[in-house]
């Protein structure tokens, strides 16, 4: 017992002894604790569909034992007589150590999480952009511990924290354009507005969504050449999207002559509903004589394509048009062209002229002659 008793660096041996225990027994804990979640806790996590739990057991693996160590050692010699300078030379090492494992633990986290997002992601300009965000948490979260870090350690970080803020400030006003296209980009994968192979309009411009980037996106046109968009211009623009079409809407006219009779104008209508309703994934909705034009008697007909596919509607629409021109054929219907309808006074002879102007036709009542040229 009195050897228990015998002072060693201000402190008994009996002290020294207990320390060492509990810093063996504080270490031996984090490693079960750390064995019991990547085996054990795994197995549970990985049979449920949550994220958050697999990300909880990733984040747990990261656990660095030699980081660890400092912290222990600070708790478990809180009970011996330690020097000054040797006590706040722990302390500080202590706390970096215990913040780095802290930024460890919460980097596995969130690179765990957006790893599954990207695996996930549909097209790779998605999957661009979450290793782009990926970099900026991680930067952000590196930041902050830090300043945290610092402040614990009796550092006054506050000019640190507006030098920093004037820093980002005018860093974000040079590089606003391509802050701008990033978070763009960031809302067009959150959002969702069009994904790649989608037919999109943009204004004047339309094409096939080829790639969507940090910065840009990229169609292909009809015509083959590539559009790009800057993600903040396109998010900016009224954007049509065809891929997100369940139904196409149909609206075409045509026009007979004038000198259709009026039976026949009572039976174009019907005969439109009967050719429309024959042809499969089509939807009929009206067929009208819809007014009168200036060389013709319009008709307007509106029907559903149930696909919309362009080529499959293109396919019904050509159906239609054929079986129209055969019915008008058959019933000796004519279709309107552009027409003006010209009267002239009845022509008299020119005596002694060779040119002499002929009546424009013969008998008519009132003296005067229509006469029809195209236009």
């Amino acid at each position: 017992m009195d050897l228990l008793k015998a002072e060693v660096a201000g402190n008994s041996l009996l002290e020294w002894a207990i320390a060492a225990g509990a810093l063996v027994a504080m270490l031996a804990a984090i490693w079960f604790l750390r064995w019991l979640f990547a085996t054990r806790i795994a197995t549970i996590a990985a049979r449920t569909s949550f994220t958050y739990d697999d990300a909880v057991v990733d984040a747990v693996r990261a656990t660095r034992l030699p980081l660890l160590l400092f912290p222990v050692l600070v708790a478990a010699t809180r009970g011996l007589d330690m020097p000054p300078r040797l006590d706040h030379a722990l302390s500080a090492v202590a706390t970096l150590a215990a913040f780095m494992q802290i930024g460890l633990w919460l980097s596995r986290m969130l690179s765990f999480v957006l790893e599954r997002s990207r695996e996930r992601a549909t097209d790779a300009g998605a999957a661009t952009s979450l290793v782009a965000l990926l970099f900026i948490g991680r930067i952000l979260l590196w930041s902050i511990l830090l300043l945290l870090a610092l402040d614990n350690l009796g550092i006054d970080v506050t000019a640190a924290v507006a030098g920093l803020g004037i820093g980002g400030v005018a860093v974000a006003l040079a590089v606003q354009n391509i802050l701008g296209d990033l978070f763009a980009s960031l809302s067009i994968i959150v959002d969702r507005p069009f994904v790649l192979g989608d037919f999109v309009i943009v204004e004047d411009y339309m094409g096939t969504v080829e790639n969507i980037g940090l910065k840009t996106t990229r169609l292909r046109s009809l015509g083959g050449e590539q559009l790009i968009f800057s993600n903040s211009d396109l998010l900016k623009s009224r954007l049509r999207n065809y891929k997100r079409m369940n139904e196409r809407r149909v609206l075409f006219s045509f026009g007979v002559t004038y000198d259709t009779p009026l039976e026949m104008l009572q039976e174009i209508p019907t005969k439109v509903r009967e050719i429309v309703e024959s042809l499969q994934t089509v939807r009929f909705e009206r067929a009208h004589f819809q007014g009168f034009g200036d060389s013709s008697l319009n008709f307007e007909v509106v029907y559903w394509a149930l696909d919309p596919d362009f080529n499959l509607y293109m396919d019904r629409q050509q159906t239609i048009n054929l079986e129209l021109v055969r019915y008008f054929r058959d019933k000796g219907i004519e279709f309107a062209f552009p027409t003006r309808t010209v009267i002239l006074p009845q022509a008299l002879r020119v005596e002694g002229s060779a040119g002499a102007l002929q009546p424009a036709q013969e008998g008519l009542a009132g003296g005067s002659a229509p006469m029809r040229a195209g236009a």
